[in-house]
């Protein structure tokens, strides 16, 4: 495992060099509250301060985003589970940053379950099978003493506006959504039983790239790291700024954005470090994946009942 985890990062040496501007594309993969650090580090002009002249752009559509990046359609990518995926499987793309090391989701729950043990018996929308929310939600249950294979009646799928209407229905007992959903839950009288970037560590945001690109313009990949871990610092000082930011990107209203920065804030780091632990719960989630593309069986939760745990 050492080995295999050693092969799909790359940990970069931090220098001050003098370069042209570079053109580049980064590709993010939604307009949610985890993946704001390079769209935020363009807007703010940190990218710039680094000699790089950025194109931000969405891909939407899951299946294009590995093969945008290994095409050199663009140039680097703020996903993580996709890359790690397909490196495993010889795509010659790496991780080099993590910026957000926990997917930051909420469990709720109806009013009647006051804690995440109460869940025992119940249903909960897990999300997607094999989705980063899907593998996150086990991990949450598992660290409450609960099997998930077990202890729960698993239903998955539907967007997070769906899922709460499920709870408002009582078809459901539980969901996991994103930010702001954990807010409009609130709001809707239901109980916040966890935040998953309290309990477990699972990265979500970083920066992607290719073999190519690492070996072939090192000191501009270092660049781009570095606008990042700026613009993290950013977020994680300037409230007011990140709101502001969120809005106009988002396209929300302040009451939306400021319930979604209290949400993700905490979520980022400040120095785009790689957790171990997490990088290998990662790994062995996109095993079992492939696994079961295959015909294998279902995704099941790490056997060591720490894994992924986030050191206190």
């Amino acid at each position: 495992m050492n080995k295999l985890l050693g092969s799909l990062i790359v940990p970069f040496l931090f220098q001050t060099s003098v370069q042209a501007a570079d053109k580049i594309r980064i590709a993010y993969p939604s307009a949610v509250g985890h993946f704001i650090t390079l769209p935020l580090a363009e807007k703010k002009g940190f990218l710039k301060e680094k000699n790089i002249d950025a194109e931000i752009i969405r891909i939407a559509t899951g299946a294009a985003r590995v093969p945008a990046l290994v095409s050199g359609d663009v140039d680097y990518y703020t996903g993580v589970g996709p890359i790690v995926g397909a490196a495993i499987r010889g795509v010659p793309v790496r991780l080099v940053a993590t910026y957000v090391p926990t997917l930051p989701i909420m469990l709720v729950s109806r009013p009647e379950i006051k804690s995440v043990r109460d869940l025992k018996g119940k249903a909960i929308n897990f999300g997607v099978i094999g989705s980063g929310p899907h593998i996150v939600t086990r991990l949450i249950l598992k660290h409450f003493g609960l099997d998930p294979d077990k202890d729960v009646k698993s239903v998955s799928g539907g967007s997070a506006d769906s899922r709460l209407a499920a709870l408002q229905q009582g078809l459901i007992a539980a969901a996991v959504v994103p930010p702001p959903f954990d807010f409009f839950a609130t709001k809707l009288g239901f109980n916040t039983l966890a935040r998953a970037q309290d309990l477990v560590t699972y990265p979500e945001g970083g920066l992607s790239t290719t073999i190519k690109k690492i070996n072939e313009k090192p000191d501009q990949v270092k660049r781009v790291i570095e606008a990042g871990i700026k613009a993290n610092q950013y977020i994680r000082t300037d409230r007011a700024g990140t709101i502001q930011f969120l809005m106009d990107w988002q396209k929300i209203e302040r009451e939306v954005a400021t319930a979604t920065y209290e949400s993700v804030s905490n979520a980022y780091n400040v120095d785009g470090s790689m957790p171990e632990d997490g990088l290998r719960t990662v790994i062995e989630e996109e095993k079992k994946i492939d696994d079961f593309l295959n015909g294998g069986e279902p995704p099941k939760l790490p056997a060591d009942p720490h894994a992924g745990h986030r050191k206190q």
